[in-house]
């Protein structure tokens, strides 16, 4: 199972966390842990290195945090993270038994 939460202040995502693995197929055949893992890669180098956000990017065995500095692009950053939650809610419709979403408020 991928659990990814998406941590907000108001209306405002702050920090989006993903781990574990779908277990939809083994692994190096499985397409929705490619596709959450595209995704996610997609979305947390546009921040970075297209939008130059200095978010603090957290690698671990099985697990990828990125968190959101309070920055003056945030409506960038804020529209690649709607993309990504889109994202994740279409695969999670399509292959619901491999994709757990939540939304924390802190």
């Amino acid at each position: 199972m991928i659990f990814a939460v998406f941590s907000h202040k108001g209306n405002r995502i702050t920090e989006v966390s993903v781990s574990g693995h779908a277990g939809y197929a083994p692994k190096g055949e499985d397409i929705v842990c490619a596709s959450v893992t595209s995704a996610l890669q997609t979305v947390v180098n546009g921040i970075t290195e297209v939008l130059k956000i200095p978010a603090d990017v957290q690698v671990e065995e099985n697990k990828i945090t990125c968190t959101l500095p309070d920055s003056s692009q945030e409506g960038a950053a804020q529209t690649l993270l709607q993309a990504l939650y889109l994202q994740l809610s279409l695969l999670k419709e399509d292959y619901p038994k491999t994709i757990t979403l939540k939304n924390l408020e802190v």
